[in-house]
């Protein structure tokens, strides 16, 4: 058993758990903004959404699972980063003929930055909403719609939301791609197309989040 654990130690085993972390956290993303997108639809809708989702028993698991996961992706990540750097302390001498046109994108360069935003952004929401004020709806649930609303209020939040959704846009943007390689799948044929794809929804995730925040903003949940 410690052999097969063992394997995710190796170069090849710390691509393939961050490829399986990634994916997992991808996943986690696009079921929260379909969740978000509820808000749109009005107090009623998007609250009971909220107490239905948190008075599930199973949330508290499901949260400490998310949790572990995000720290062993950020771990691998990093850990993969810095022993790449050991062993490439130099820069490789430049060669007249350097081969096939490389598909390193800022996206890519700047994973770790990224990456560390990003883990900032989750302590600070986490805090913002999860740990927020208090408020109590009609109907005796919490008021997140109320809570959401009172945050976009201000400018300067928002356009925190949406630099940070640029952010996370670029990540998904090579990390997308990356974790699914990493994991075997697509074969060099299909490159492109699952690069494209990858853009595509890296491209979707940061317009929906940044959309609701500057919905709320503009409306202040008009349609309530």
């Amino acid at each position: 058993m410690a052999s097969r654990f063992r394997v995710f130690g190796s170069s090849v085993g710390t691509k393939i758990l961050i490829g399986l972390t990634g994916l997992a956290l991808f996943l986690y993303v696009l079921l929260h903004i379909l969740g978000n997108l509820l808000v749109l639809l009005g107090p009623n809708t998007f609250n009971n959404y909220s107490h239905l989702l948190l008075s599930n028993p199973l949330i508290p698991i499901i949260e400490v699972g998310l949790l572990l996961i995000f720290l062993v992706h950020v771990y691998k990540t990093a850990r993969m980063y810095l022993d790449n750097r050991e062993a490439r302390p130099v820069k490789y001498e430049r060669k007249a003929y350097a081969g096939p046109p490389s598909r390193k994108s800022l996206a890519s360069s700047t994973m770790i930055v990224s990456g560390l935003w990003l883990l900032a952004f989750i302590v600070i929401h986490v805090k913002t909403f999860k740990y927020g004020p208090e408020y109590e709806a009609a109907n005796g649930v919490r008021d997140l719609y109320r809570l959401e609303m009172e945050n976009f209020s201000n400018p300067l939040t928002v356009g925190f939301y949406v630099l940070t959704m640029l952010v996370i846009g670029a990540h998904l943007w090579h990390g997308s791609v990356s974790g699914f390689q990493s994991l075997g799948a697509p074969n060099p044929s299909r490159a492109p197309r699952a690069l494209a794809a990858g853009k595509t929804i890296a491209v979707v995730v940061a317009a929906t989040f940044s959309f609701i925040a500057l919905w709320a903003y503009l409306t202040g949940g008009a349609r309530s």
